[in-house]
């Protein structure tokens, strides 16, 4: 299966046309839709998403994120046991960069065999995930 995982980032970056990277999440977001690749991302991710849009954007773009964004997209839910996972990859890692949400996504692609994630950062890089779109050094 084509599926890729979203991020923060990208759904940030897609929404929010002041950010700079806004047209190579939009032109990233196209490519995927003609690959037919079946978009997921997870119920931490659908949070942290809506917090920022909300607290640097308003209430107006969660409203389009909600109405013309989240339909398109497969939200995996984090159950009870895959955060432990996670938070035991978080304390293991013992990384204060990286957050409870980006190691649950980790985690989740692992067990999924996701290869690739359509965000901006590079930290799933750095996990071995391929990059949708491919950031330059």
């Amino acid at each position: 299966m084509n599926e890729v995982f979203v991020d923060t980032s990208a759904l940030y970056a897609l929404l929010a046309e002041s950010d700079g990277k806004h047209r190579a999440a939009r032109s990233a977001a196209q490519s995927l839709r003609s690959q037919d690749a079946r978009l997921v991302t997870s119920s931490f991710v659908v949070l942290e998403a809506i917090s920022l849009l909300q607290a640097r954007l308003g209430v107006e773009p969660v409203r389009v994120f909600y109405r013309d964004v989240l339909p398109l997209l497969k939200v995996l839910w984090v159950s009870e046991e895959l955060l432990h996972r996670a938070m035991g990859a978080l304390l293991a890692s013992s990384q204060r960069g990286i957050s409870i949400t980006d190691w649950s996504s980790f985690t989740l692609m692992r067990e999924r065999e996701i290869e690739r994630a359509f965000t901006f950062d590079d930290d799933f890089s750095r996990q071995g995930f391929e990059l949708v779109p491919e950031l330059s050094s």
